[in-house]
């Protein structure tokens, strides 16, 4: 993050249902992945510190996979010093061939987005930022994130990192991501590491014994500029090419919402922390007055046209279906009727014709059901995030022993030589 920008002259928006002053913004739903709201949300655009959930993300998985721990001591290198001493940047002042706690680079740089502990984090984790950058793409792609390119650990213009930038990249690159892939690593993030928000809900905290406390950038927590209700993280950025941007969440009851919006503008298209935080507290409140959970098709529900299936070689010649759990999803208010039941049966389980071999245990999944809203134009953030409960039997079905078969295997024999013969007396007729 830079601390100083440089406002940008005002420009004009396309009109969208919210009016959200940004050049690209979505809300989700991050247990279910439900869009709430999205404009230019695949366009990719610079993300400036917003590159630190990555970051984030990578010092939480090697913390999980004891690679690293909290209480390790990191040695500051001489670029992450030099970096970390640039006032010009958002940073925390760190001694050259000093120790620092991985927790306390952490904290710096999850509450004051500082990039001389981030990059110091960065070479705890990989050895150097060059082989860091190697491992957020490597992330991002595992990730499903579809429009992605990470230049360094920090989210600054390479351009400020006193040609020390990492190998493989240019002199002036900066990281970029689409709003919607930016979300789902933001709701990766909160779902794999939830404790994340332990540190980034801390509106201020002293570092050491250095003057003064650092700040958090998102204004919107508790006791901060621009306080909401809720407000919990996530990550600010800002930098001349991308401008000010914010992914933010909150959380009221049991409903939480995760916003993004990039090059966010105020109402009169000044770039400015009003912008920033008014544009992502007008989603929220849409989020929030207008989405809720909801059950929309309840537990043992039998789906019309499938509440059975054919069975071969059983003591029963069908046996019925029905789902395991509720369905619920995220319902904008006033569509809760517009959903309908889609049944994917799993191919796997039944033969050409459709139809299921005994034996069949009973609770036996033999697919899923999902719901469609033809309203719906903005759907999921991936197919990976699309609710759906499974489909089972409602019985056991043995397996008819061999007599049964073979009199099976006769009737069907005669059967169907009487209906040759009869095809053929009436052919005479």
């Amino acid at each position: 993050m830079i601390v100083s920008f440089i406002q940008l002259p005002g420009q004009a928006f396309a009109d969208d249902q919210l009016d959200i002053h940004a050049d690209a913004a979505i809300m989700i739903e991050p247990t279910t992945g439900k869009i709430l709201y999205a404009k230019n949300a695949d366009e990719p655009l610079g993300i400036a510190s917003m590159t630190k959930m990555m970051t984030e993300y990578l010092l939480f998985e090697a913390i999980k996979d004891k690679k690293i721990s909290w209480d390790q001591e990191e040695m500051i290198s001489e670029y992450a010093h030099k970096v970390s001493v640039d006032t010009q940047l958002s940073n925390i002042a760190l001694n050259a061939g000093k120790p620092y706690t991985v927790k306390e680079l952490y904290e710096a740089m999850a509450i004051y987005s500082a990039n001389g502990a981030t990059i110091a984090i960065a070479e705890a984790i990989a050895g150097s930022e060059a082989k860091f950058v190697e491992m957020m793409n490597a992330k991002a792609e595992e990730l499903g994130l579809e429009q992605y390119h990470f230049v360094n650990s920090t989210g600054l213009n390479n351009r400020d990192l006193k040609g020390m930038h990492p190998k493989g990249t240019k002199a002036d690159e900066e990281s970029t991501m689409s709003a919607k892939s930016t979300a789902m690593l933001a709701a990766r993030l909160m779902k794999d590491f939830p404790d994340v928000t332990e540190t980034t809900s801390i509106p201020k905290k002293r570092f050491r014994d250095l003057p003064g406390e650092m700040k958090n950038w998102n204004k919107m927590l508790p006791s901060l500029e621009f306080e909401y209700d809720g407000v919990d993280g996530l990550k600010t950025g800002t930098t001349d090419f991308a401008g000010r941007c914010f992914t933010g969440t909150a959380k009221r009851g049991d409903f939480r919402v995760i916003t993004v919006v990039m090059n966010a503008k105020d109402d009169n298209g000044v770039s400015s922390d009003q912008g920033r935080f008014g544009q992502t507290k007008k989603m929220m409140e849409y989020g929030f007055e207008n989405f809720s959970m909801k059950e929309i098709f309840p537990k043992n529900y039998k789906i019309k046209g499938h509440k059975s299936l054919k069975v071969v070689k059983g003591k029963e010649k069908s046996v019925k279906i029905q789902t395991e759990k509720p369905l619920s999803l995220i319902v904008k208010k006033g569509e809760e009727e517009s959903y309908q039941p889609v049944f994917k049966l799993d191919k796997s389980k039944v033969n050409k014709e459709g139809e299921l071999t005994a034996p069949i245990k009973k609770n036996e999944q033999v697919g899923t059901l999902e719901a469609q809203n033809k309203n719906d134009e903005n759907g999921y953030l991936s197919k990976d995030f699309q609710p759906s409960v499974k489909v089972v039997t409602t019985n056991e079905v043995e397996k008819a022993n061999w007599f049964v078969l073979m009199m099976r295997n006769v009737g069907g024999f005669f059967s169907d030589l009487w209906t040759s013969v009869s095809d053929t007396v009436k052919g005479w007729l």
